[in-house]
């Protein structure tokens, strides 16, 4: 007889009670507020999927490892474990959303005003910023709080603002807190408007908002474009070589959508191909936050330092740019240094309303553009960083 000791009721505990309903804060956040629906659409409804009992979804999940079998106790292992496994430990995934990425992805800004790649290196430094933050907590609480070496890289990557990185070099390093930081990630990109402003204002006078930067970059050759990403993945990938599988499918997406001769291959990476991505992306990672994994200190301390991270990487990238006007005979606005970060082009259009608030002469974005691309760059630089180091 089928009775309530059968089904999942019997099941529920509080962990899965409040994951659920963290799975229904999310959907609430991407449908009702248009905060990243894309990924938090999918991710909060794999979170409140996997937190229904007895559904074996993520049963080949233990401890935040992936059980290298496809049988588990004469069962076949659940089907979103799977699909973590293969697109996410294996990194196909993350690795796959920077070709559309690429695909997506107009350098000409960059290439027009090459200056702008420092910000978004100096960006980057929120980066380790929050790195040595997180590894002072685990050493200081290390009974409350399990934060390794490898755990800190995977905060401080958050700062970067780009998801797929921080995925990627979570899988890698501490694949139990991928739930976490993805989330933190995702959910930081989408505050943009609201953690950008207050941290470029608190660190530029007004006067320094109203310069006047002059609207028209120069024209980009199409064989600049073509060879921008051959360069840059010669030269970055021969630095720093951990960076090979992110930069590489980045700036060979790039190359599609250039070169002019693989228009549909550019098009399906950037389109059909990335929303395939997305949809895996975002049900493996809710798929992650089982309450076994996810309530624990360690989540708090990832959001905590997840905003501090991003704070630190805007106001790293606003400060190098007023370092460099000491020494620059045309003048930049600090603020787009703000646009170091990952976050395209959201933090870009970000640093535009804030220069027409303050000039209404001045138009930004474009000159936004260039560090807010070198950005996605150097995010994927620290990640290749990080796995030289530590993985």
């Amino acid at each position: 007889m089928f009775g309530l000791f059968e089904t999942g009721f019997s099941g529920i505990t509080w962990g899965s009670v409040v994951m659920i309903i963290i799975g229904g804060v999310l959907l609430y956040l991407g449908i009702a507020k248009k905060m990243e629906p894309l990924l938090l659409v999918p991710i909060g409804f794999g979170v409140i999927l996997v937190n229904l009992p007895f559904g074996g979804l993520m049963e080949s999940i233990v401890e935040g490892r992936v059980v290298e079998s496809y049988v588990i106790d004469g069962e076949p292992a659940g089907v979103l474990s799977r699909v973590f496994y293969f697109g996410l430990v294996l990194d196909i995934i993350p690795v796959f959303i920077f070709l559309g990425l690429g695909a997506l992805t107009d350098f000409g800004p960059l290439i027009a005003n090459p200056k702008t790649l420092l910000l978004g290196a100096g960006a980057q430094f929120g980066v380790y910023f929050a790195f040595f933050i997180a590894l002072f907590l685990g050493s200081a609480f290390p009974d409350t709080l399990h934060i390794g070496v490898k755990e800190a890289a995977s905060i401080g990557i958050i700062g970067g603002a780009d998801g797929p990185t921080t995925i990627y070099l979570t899988s890698k390093l501490a694949p139990h807190f991928i739930g976490a930081t993805a989330v933190a990630a995702y959910t930081y990109m989408a505050m943009v408007p609201i953690i950008q402003p207050p941290v470029i204002k608190l660190l530029t006078t007004k006067k320094e908002r109203a310069i006047y930067m002059k609207p028209q970059l120069r024209t980009v050759s199409k064989r600049e474009k073509i060879f921008f990403p051959l360069v840059a993945a010669l030269v970055i990938i021969l630095l720093v070589p951990k960076s090979a599988p992110l930069m590489g499918m980045l700036m060979f997406g790039n190359l599609l959508k250039e070169c002019g001769v693989t228009d549909r291959l550019a098009d399906t990476a950037g389109n059909a191909f990335m929303n395939i991505l997305t949809i895996l992306l975002g049900l493996s990672v809710g798929a992650f936050m089982s309450a076994e994994n996810f309530l624990k200190p360690e989540s708090l301390v990832v959001f905590a330092l997840g905003i501090i991270a991003f704070a630190a990487s805007t106001a790293f990238g606003v400060i190098l740019a007023k370092v460099m006007n000491l020494f620059l005979k045309e003048k930049i606005n600090p603020m787009i240094g703000g646009a170091g970060v990952s976050a395209v082009p959201m933090s870009a259009r970000v640093i535009q309303r804030m220069g027409q608030q303050a000039n209404p002469r001045s138009f930004l974005l474009m000159h936004a553009m260039g560090p807010n691309i070198a950005g996605v760059i150097g995010t994927a630089v620290a990640a290749g960083v990080f796995l030289g180091m530590l993985g």
